[in-house]
C-alpha cells in the first residue's frame, strides 16, 4: 500500500464520524428546502397550495420540514431517518415511477438519492456533531 493510500485511509477514518455529520447536515438542509417549498412557497414558490389535509403537499411537506429539522440538529436520526427514506421510496413508487423507467427522466433522482442517504443514517447514526451524540454522552 502506497503512503499516499495510507495517509488518505488514516484522514478518512480519523474523521468518519464529523464526515457523517456533515453529510446528515447538509442533506437535511436541501431535504428541509423541498418542504419549505411545499409548505410556505420557500424559497421558490412551489406549485400547488398547501394543504394541510393532503398527502401531497400536506403530509410529505410537514415530513420533509419537521424531519429535516430533526436530522439536521441529529435528534432521533435513525428513527427520523428511517420514517425519511421510507417516504422517499413510497414517493419515488407513487410519483416518480410510472412516468418513465429512468429517475433523469421521470424526475425521481432526488428522491432515490435522499430514501439511500437517509436509510444509510438510520443504520449508522448522526455523526459525531449531534444531539443523540450528546445525549447518549450524558446518560
Amino acid at each position: 500500500m502506497s503512503e499516499l493510500t495510507q495517509n488518505v485511509d488514516a484522514f478518512f477514518s480519523k474523521w468518519s464520524q464529523e464526515l457523517l455529520s456533515v453529510l446528515r447536515i447538509v442533506a437535511a438542509f436541501m431535504f428541509m428546502q423541498h418542504g419549505g417549498q411545499k409548505m410556505f412557497g420557500f424559497p421558490v414558490a412551489g406549485n400547488r397550495e398547501f394543504d394541510l389535509f393532503t398527502l401531497n403537499p400536506g403530509l410529505i411537506g410537514i415530513l420533509e420540514v419537521f424531519g429535516g429539522a430533526l436530522l439536521l440538529v441529529g435528534l432521533f436520526t435513525r428513527q427520523v431517518a428511517f420514517v425519511l427514506s421510507g417516504s422517499m421510496a413510497f414517493a419515488y413508487f407513487m410519483v416518480h415511477a410510472p412516468q418513465d423507467f429512468w429517475t433523469r427522466a421521470n424526475g425521481g433522482d432526488a428522491a432515490v438519492l435522499y430514501c439511500f442517504v437517509f436509510l444509510y443514517m438510520a443504520a449508522v447514526g448522526g455523526g459525531s456533531w449531534s444531539l443523540d451524540k450528546l445525549w447518549r454522552r450524558g446518560a
